[in-house]
């Protein structure tokens, strides 16, 4: 008896062990994650242990060079310059930059002198920002035998009675919405441009600016919902509430792409449940490619078809390559042949059916032995493991990774989206938080447009120049026209 419970609590003491190492290697991949995320680089890149003998494959990502230390005696012949300097000089200065002729004379008595040519030195400077005042005068006159007195009529101003011009509004709207300018600093600049704007004052500017945008916003949320193949991400954004006690309200903007239009479209809501993506989606039907987030699940329906994103299941075995390196390293070589692929595409601008057709030449094998593999090795790693959250991942939404390969329109990723995200980003650690909900609501209306800007090439500036000019008379059932 006494031998028997000795061999029992041996075994119990080395199931408690193998709990506790599996917790310590979490653990250890937890800190590996935080320190790299703090100090370390962002970047995924993986370069692959090159077998000898064994061609390189053509990657879709860039392979960073592993730093290997070697002793080496090194000769070399050092050539002594020439005095002629081997320089090329420096680039142009573009054409359509207008010039001030400064002409310079020699400080000499030239009457009589023939001029023989000229040395021309150009020099790129800048002259700050400059505030003006547009002047409207309208003469009035008075009709014979006292019919009454004729004016000119003002053009429609962005904001009716209000003195801010086209140009000052789409320059508010870029500095804060482009270059992540909160307005008090847009403030202190115009101070030092000899004018003082109170903050109420400019926020109302903004505020009745986003008045007359809303029915464009309206009019491209409606274009953006009539196509079939859409992107969707969320993100985070802080939004002061004095209803409540932490005065901090957590909101989401919830930003859809799509990626055949080019469009952007992002919708605020307080929340970061389903009620917002179900709102916007209810007449939605198509493919919508997300990330592994349990709330798109509810989407898989008849209408909805998931895809899911292979960059975020690429992550995760980019993630565990100190917990399993060998394991990693084959997934790791796995995705990117797949990314060769899509990279060979996009370079050589491959119609829909012409990706489609490569990808089934290319990707479906790598697709097919690669999920095989993921069913051979899902056994063989603790599933709470680095390498076993990994495996169970990409397994567990294979079906909708590989969707992509059986249409040429789909993308392989959902980093589209995610990069229509990063100036919010960036917005975020520049005015910290939204001021309300509206502000909130407001500032999806101006990423919304912007992003398509950027999305289609166009200067925001310009943009939202022309818009201010033209949208107070523009007829409504036109305002697709003026879309980015």
């Amino acid at each position: 008896m006494i031998k028997e419970k000795n061999i029992l609590d041996a075994a119990a003491l080395l199931a408690i062990i193998k709990q506790k190492d599996i917790r310590i290697e979490k653990l250890e991949n937890q800190l590996s994650q935080l320190l790299r995320t703090v100090y370390g680089k962002k970047s995924e890149r993986f370069s692959p242990v090159v077998i000898p003998g064994q061609l390189p494959l053509a990657l879709d990502v860039e392979v960073q060079e592993q730093e290997e230390e070697k002793k080496q005696t090194i000769t070399y012949e050092r050539k002594t310059p020439s005095k002629k300097s081997e320089h090329k000089g420096r680039v142009p200065l573009p054409d359509h930059l207008p010039r001030v002729e400064i002409i310079i004379e020699p400080n000499y008595d030239t009457t009589g002198l023939v001029r023989i040519g000229e040395e021309v030195t150009e020099q790129l400077e800048l002259e700050p920002g400059q505030l003006f005042v547009k002047k409207f005068i309208r003469p009035k006159y008075a009709l014979p035998n006292g019919e009454g007195v004729i004016i000119g009529e003002l053009p429609s101003f962005p904001i009716e009675k209000g003195i801010p011009g086209p140009a000052l509004l789409a320059w508010i709207f870029i500095s804060k919405y482009v270059d992540h300018l909160p307005l008090y600093r847009q403030i202190e600049q115009l101070k030092r441009l000899g004018i003082k704007i109170p903050s109420s004052t400019m926020s109302d500017w903004v505020a009745k600016c986003c008045n007359l945008l809303t029915p464009l916003y309206e009019k491209l949320k409606n274009k953006i919902l009539e196509v079939d193949y859409l992107q969707a991400d969320e993100s985070p954004i802080k939004v002061l509430d004095r209803n409540k006690e932490a005065k901090i309200h957590l909101g989401y903007y919830w930003v859809y792409r799509d990626p055949i239009n080019r469009l952007v479209l992002f919708d605020y809501r307080k929340g970061r449940g389903r009620e917002g993506p179900t709102t916007m989606l209810k007449n939605f039907e198509g493919h919508l490619q997300v990330d592994g987030w349990k709330t798109y699940e509810r989407f898989d329906s008849k209408t909805i078809s998931l895809i899911h994103c292979m960059a975020h299941a690429r992550r995760y075995f980019d993630q565990a390559r100190k917990n399993k390196p060998k394991l990693a390293e084959y997934a790791l070589t796995e995705f990117q042949k797949l990314y060769a692929v899509e990279r060979r595409a996009r370079e050589e601008n491959f119609t829909h059916e012409q990706r489609y057709e490569l990808r089934q030449k290319e990707s479906l094998p790598v697709l097919q032995s690669f999920h095989l593999w993921l069913k051979e090795n899902i056994t063989e790693v603790p599933p709470k493991s680095a390498m076993g959250r990994a495996l169970s991942y990409a397994l567990t939404r294979w079906e909708k990774l590989m969707t992509y390969a059986g249409d040429g329109k789909l993308e392989i990723d959902n980093n589209l989206v995610e990069n229509s995200i990063r100036p919010l980003a960036l917005g975020r650690k520049n005015y910290l938080f939204a001021g309300s909900h509206n502000s909130a609501e407001n500032a999806a209306m101006i990423y919304s447009l912007v992003g398509t800007c950027k999305i289609k090439g166009i200067d925001p500036f310009g943009y939202f120049k022309n818009i201010f000019e033209i949208l107070p008379d523009f007829l409504a059932n036109r305002l697709e026209e003026l879309l980015p």
